[in-house]
């Protein structure tokens, strides 16, 4: 059984690597690049180590047993400012869980993680989140 069964409904699995590594997105049938930028899909990782653009660097090469983190994305450069780190993969999966859940509700303010916000991708998160209420 997959780990990620009781995964809300708006999340989708992206990509489930061998390694234990895990992409998933949100609503890929609304952020699809036509009416948002490719950028905007919000998106939750789960890595070995600190996810990481810088070339040559590969977290999976850590022990599997320690240096978990989950990540939640609205874009490149704009994340949740949580410390999400774990020492095993389990607890990283529940926390990759709650905060899909916490993200699929409502309860994550997003708009506070944005310098310069986007009214009209962020007006559209709030209708598709239980925050639209």
């Amino acid at each position: 059984m997959s780990d990620f069964a009781d995964l809300p409904e708006d999340w989708t699995v992206w990509s489930d690597q061998d390694d234990g590594r895990v992409v998933l997105a949100y609503r890929p049938d609304v952020f699809d690049a036509d009416e948002y930028p490719a950028a905007c899909l919000p998106t939750l990782y789960l890595t070995h180590g600190k996810r990481s653009r810088r070339p040559g660097v590969n977290p999976g090469n850590r022990s599997a047993e320690h240096d978990w983190h989950v990540t939640l994305y609205l874009e490149p450069e704009v994340h949740l400012q949580e410390t999400n780190r774990f020492p095993t993969r389990e607890e990283a999966v529940d926390c990759t869980l709650d905060l899909a859940e916490r993200f699929a509700a409502g309860e994550i303010d997003f708009r506070e993680l944005y310098q310069v916000p986007r009214e009209r991708y962020l007006d559209a998160l709030e209708e598709l989140t239980g925050d639209g209420d």
